[in-house]
């Protein structure tokens, strides 16, 4: 997409679940802002889409990095194979093709219109690179292959939270059966500050995983505000070494990575959230 075409491409469109708009992002040339509904949803740079703007996808990045090294995916023998419920503005969608060579990704959207209107105006590489699916998430991943991901993110809101039946044991327990070995299930969770859901999620993942880690930056950790946690949830050990927690600390919102012993003691007496 050219720069001249932004005043064509920014407005409101009629969607199947409400209302989308594209905004322009004010603090960089043809970068824009997806609203559904009203709430911020995505950020796109449609210069570079190996620019991610919202926090809690930068801190997504080493994730990928570090037990994903580009370097070990040829893009012919082997590819990165990525599964996103939740499509968006397709963000993460369109970094990780920036980053791995020929990567396998299926994004699932529940709302036709914002698929297409993704598609046409924010540059989403093609079929067999990016496909995009039209469905429900909640009985989308439930009919895949077993282990047949490398990757699984769960990024999906209704407002700012996520449905319940993606919360739950079973729907944890789907997404481990579809991961192959060594395989990371990463969650976006939107939580108040009395954290009590994201306690909950905590719980979910320890119930279903041998190893579950969290990201957030400490005011979230500390309950003193609404924001993000990422969740990071594997039957392997996770590759959060001494790189990965460093480029935490140095993201433009330096963020805390909770692992081990503690991502229990963070859950506490919080019950995993049964189906």
């Amino acid at each position: 997409m050219a720069k001249d075409a932004a005043p064509t491409l920014t407005g409101s469109y009629p969607i199947d679940t409400g209302l989308a708009e594209i905004e322009s992002d004010p603090y960089g040339a043809n970068r824009y802002i997806l609203k559904v509904n009203g709430v911020p949803s995505s950020h796109v740079d449609l210069d570079d889409p190996g620019y991610l703007d919202f926090e809690y996808m930068r801190w997504m990045e080493p994730i990928f990095l570090e037990g994903y090294p580009p370097e070990d995916y040829d893009g012919r023998a082997r590819k990165l194979r990525v599964l996103h419920l939740g499509g968006g503005g397709c963000s993460m969608a369109r970094w990780v093709a920036s980053r791995y060579e020929n990567a396998r990704q299926v994004v699932v959207e529940l709302d036709a219109k914002l698929a297409e209107l993704v598609r046409t105006n924010f540059q989403v590489p093609r079929a067999p690179l990016v496909r995009l699916r039209v469905g429900d998430a909640v009985q989308v991943l439930p009919t895949l292959s077993e282990n047949s991901r490398d990757v699984v993110i769960r990024d999906v809101f209704a407002g700012s939270t996520t449905p319940r039946q993606l919360t739950t044991v079973g729907y944890a327990r789907h997404a481990q059966r579809v991961l192959d070995a060594g395989g990371v299930y990463i969650l976006n969770c939107g939580d108040t500050a009395d954290l009590a859901g994201a306690r909950a999620e905590a719980a979910t993942l320890l119930s279903v995983f041998k190893h579950v880690a969290l990201i957030a930056d400490p005011p979230m950790l500390k309950g003193r505000r609404y924001g993000n946690i990422v969740f990071l949830a594997g039957d392997e050990p996770l590759a959060l070494g001494p790189a990965f927690e460093r480029s935490l600390r140095t993201a433009p919102l330096p963020a805390q990575l909770v692992s081990g012993a503690a991502v229990a003691r963070f859950a506490g007496s919080a019950a995993p959230i049964e189906d």
